[in-house]
């Protein structure tokens, strides 16, 4: 972390004198190093006279994504990332002199293979292309050259990138190697009996982003059906983008005619598309504002819809009475100490509520529990800090339990708060197969299935309730990871701003999606915001979670000015605090797949700032909470805003 680095500088006597260090030599100057294992890091203060400085101490700091450093300079390698080591040489009463390397952490040796929506029939004469995912031990996706073979050549051959060609009757195993890991693939290949093949709907007129389900049938010639037989899905024309899946799944992100082909052993048949603009843009009514003299931080409305409590990058929660959005007041608050209170959340009937600390003076963090029965008034009644004491940087209250992050062991702690003046630790539960530089971000809980934001380890799902895998608060049970490359994923935004943190920070699960948020920094200031505001990017990216126990990436969403932070979803509709780019509300009506943004489906937006606030003209929104069709959006900056939706239909500038 930078941090800890700036700190040391920070200790330099005021009027130091000169360091007789004159540079810091630190080898290997860049180096590449797998998760999992380590390097040996070497550090010399050399003085003007190009001798060593018998003197000068060396500090080990790490800065950046993936790695973490001892005092002795041995680098680990946790996760997929880059990481800046920084020597800091310290000689008593002078300057701190200083010099740095770069270490790229890589994924280790390829130990998985996985056939990704295989054929496992098909009909002589088709020609498929295979796919498949690589990973490491630790999960982490790897892009090897993937070699393929068949064990029957005469019935289905492929060539070594995977090109599939169904020759003859019979039964062939195709096995893909990457490294010293593989995969095997049975196929049955049937005689060729295909007379025609059949495609529905023939024809249809969609939006851009609506989600068109083919089929396609093949008919034999004694005029029965050949069911379960791959197809070959092709689009083409539409002067524009359209992609169709595996599945037969077609969506079109940009407008145009498009046809659609599928081949079954030599068949073909046809299909027409036409695809419209979706015109999905509508407007945000400002309702309210109560400014707020401190940065702001999460909002949450109280079950009775009348008080809303306002967290602060600061020692305070304010209450605000809401029951009138358009005349909000601030009407109390509860003072505690912390630097941050990040999470506010009350219990389901609205008679408790917790918040998070970070940043205490005495370093006992935790939550406190507050009663929240009379609403507006809220009174603090009990704290937990016993195991938490490092900080916890977000909680979720669930049918009498605290599902909350401890920021010192990345770690998931649940508090069973039933008796609230008497909370008590329950279960622990962490990721194992990586611990160096591990972080948990936030956590949701949803019909009994918890989601945490792993920062570097993705979504990782657990039962803690639910049944599916016989988990409860007190024993959570892991369902399911989706893990993937982060450093690839804003490759861009390193190459332009450089990337200083970047992980999973977000996740709602909707129907059978889980909607999650990545939060990217730059690393380098940007000449285009002012005020001391960070420069911010990010995904929304969709997983279908139909199968809990295997994830699939199906749509994203990528704001143009602005980072995905908190997120809320309500009926067809999603709302987030994009930071810098305002509020934001985006459409997810129907099937899901493809690039949301480029389809049309961003509904409203709004800059969060005024000329009041503890930082005014200075949008950086933090989230958003809907409660009755009221959408509060808590901005740092400025303080909480109160907006409505305008309904379907309504005419927008």
């Amino acid at each position: 972390m930078l941090v800890p680095l700036l700190l040391v500088l920070a200790q330099e006597p005021q009027q130091a004198a000169p360091s007789p260090v004159a540079r810091v030599e630190v080898t290997p100057s860049s180096a590449e190093v797998q998760v999992g294992q380590a390097i040996q890091m070497q550090a010399r203060a050399v003085g003007t006279d190009g001798q060593p400085v018998p003197t000068a101490r060396i500090r080990w700091f790490a800065n950046g994504n993936g790695g973490t450093v001892d005092s002795t300079g041995l680098v680990k390698g946790g996760f997929i990332g880059t990481t800046q080591i920084t020597a800091v040489a310290v000689v008593p009463g002078t300057k701190n002199a200083l010099g740095s390397a770069s270490v790229r952490i890589v994924p280790a040796p390829a130990a998985r293979v996985e056939f990704v929506d295989a054929p496992t029939r098909v009909v002589a004469g088709t020609r498929l292309t295979l796919l498949t995912a690589v990973f490491s031990a630790q999960g982490d996706r790897r892009s090897d050259e993937v070699v393929y073979s068949s064990s029957n050549p005469r019935a289905a051959s492929v060539t070594p990138d995977g090109r599939l060609n169904a020759l003859a009757a019979g039964r062939a195993v195709i096995t893909a190697r990457a490294g010293a890991a593989s995969a095997t693939l049975p196929i049955d290949v049937l005689g060729n009996t295909v007379a025609s093949v059949r495609l529905t709907p023939g024809q249809t007129t969609v939006r851009t982003g609506d989600v068109v389900a083919f089929s396609a049938s093949a008919t034999q010639a004694n005029g029965t059906g050949l069911a379960g037989v791959a197809t070959r899905w092709s689009v083409a024309g539409g002067q524009g983008v359209g992609m169709i899946g595996p599945d037969g799944s077609f969506v079109a992100e940009t407008p145009g005619s498009y046809t659609v082909t599928a081949e079954i052993g030599g068949r073909t048949a046809d299909a027409l598309v036409t695809v419209t603009p979706r015109k999905a843009g509508r407007g945000f009514e400002v309702l309210g504002r109560v400014p707020v003299p401190v940065r702001a931080a999460e909002v949450w409305i109280h079950p009775d819809g009348k008080c809303a409590y306002l967290t602060t990058i600061s020692d305070r929660v304010y209450a605000i009475d809401v029951s009138d959005p358009k005349a909000p007041r601030i009407v109390d608050s509860m003072m505690t100490d912390a630097r941050l209170v990040n999470d506010v959340m009350t219990t389901e009937d609205g008679k408790y509520g917790v918040f998070s600390r970070e940043g205490s003076s005495n370093r006992k963090d935790g939550i406190v529990v507050f009663d929240a029965s009379d609403a507006c008034h809220p009174k603090p009644v009990a704290q937990y800090t016993e195991t938490v004491s490092g900080g916890v940087h977000s909680s979720y209250v669930y049918k009498g339990y605290v599902f909350l992050t401890d920021d010192a062991t990345g770690s998931m702690r649940v508090i069973d708060i039933r008796d609230p003046l008497q909370p008590r630790e329950v279960a622990r539960w962490q990721t194992e197969q990586v611990t160096e530089g591990r972080y948990l971000h936030d956590i949701a809980v949803t019909d009994g299935i918890a989601y945490l934001s792993y920062w570097d380890d993705g979504l990782v799902v657990l039962d803690v309730g639910n049944g599916v895998k016989g988990g409860s608060p007190e024993n959570p049970k892991f369902v399911s990871q989706f893990k993937y490359d982060l450093d690839a994923l804003y490759a861009r935004v390193d190459e332009y701003w450089g990337l200083s943190a970047r992980g999973t920070h977000t996740a709602w699960r909707a129907g059978k999606y889980v909607f999650i948020g990545d939060e990217v920094y730059a690393s380098r200031p940007s000449t285009g915001l002012k005020d001391g505001n960070d420069l911010t990017f990010g995904r929304l990216q969709v997983l279908d979670v139909s199968n809990l126990e295997k994830p699939k990436l199906v749509a994203w969403y990528e704001p143009t000015d602005g980072g995905v932070h908190n997120i809320w979803v309500a009926g067809d509709t999603l709302y987030m605090g994009n930071y810098q780019g305002g509020a934001r509300a985006v459409d997810i009506s129907g099937e899901l797949k493809g690039d949301l943004l480029r389809q049309g489906r961003e509904m409203a937006w709004t800059y969060t700032a005024d000329d009041k606030g503890a930082k005014p003209r200075a949008t950086f929104a933090w989230g958003a909470v809907v409660k009755d069709g009221t959408i509060y959006v808590p901005d740092i900056n400025t303080g909480l805003w109160i907006l409505r939706l305008e309904p379907k239909g309504a005419p927008t500038p």
